[in-house]
């Protein structure tokens, strides 16, 4: 479910006021993030590599109030609930885009990664969670790259992560996050937070 709320009832009434109207108001962070943990939890347990990054990603950003309020057109929303999107190479060798819903339970929202994705690679169509804040997400997982900035479009301003192929290092395996946000939805520090406690996620017993 979402609302429109009044921008000067919540703690984004300044950047509201700042970077609403602002010809380019989304800023762009990159982390380098350890990933053996995940990598390791992936073979184990046959899951996929990139459901568990975005179950990471919305398991961090849930217990962040910032990402339950978003900008939307020249308002600000709140949501109940968060999503997070991926992309998935249709049958037809075209891509389309799939919203997860977020649960805390890594088996439901394996289950709905599982079943989602495979609707949207048979139908060719996208599917849109508009009721909840979607995180967007891009994995290159074939390519080697040091980082990416998203485009501002001025239509979507939803926070948006893109990370390329693993780099090894010794015995441990990172990942290079560029994570973009709507200024007005967060500030730094927000930001910060989000990708700390991302790592911790990725570091913690919830995998098991």
């Amino acid at each position: 479910m979402k609302k429109v709320i009044n921008p000067e009832m919540t703690t984004r009434a300044y950047a509201y006021k700042m970077w609403m109207q602002a010809p380019m108001p989304m800023v762009t962070f990159f982390k380098t993030v350890d990933v053996t943990k995940l990598v390791k939890t992936s073979k184990e347990k046959g899951l996929k590599l990139n459901m568990l990054m975005c179950w990471c990603i919305g398991k961090a950003a849930s217990g962040i109030k910032e990402f339950y309020i978003l900008p939307v057109g020249d308002r600000l929303v709140q949501y109940d609930t968060i999503a997070v999107n991926t992309i998935v190479a249709n049958r037809i060798g075209e891509i389309n885009s799939c919203d997860i819903p977020f649960s805390e339970n890594l088996i439901q929202f394996n289950d709905d990664y599982i079943r989602l994705t495979k609707q949207v690679r048979e139908n060719c169509e996208n599917y849109d969670l508009t009721e909840s804040m979607v995180i967007g997400t891009s994995a290159l997982v074939n390519y080697e790259i040091d980082g990416a900035v998203g485009m501002y479009s001025g239509i979507f301003n939803n926070p948006f992560l893109i990370w390329g192929k693993i780099k090894k290092r010794f015995f441990r395996k990172y990942l290079t996050i560029s994570f973009q946000f709507h200024h007005t939805q967060m500030d730094g520090a927000h930001a910060v937070k989000f990708l700390e406690v991302l790592q911790c996620v990725i570091n913690s017993n919830s995998l098991k």
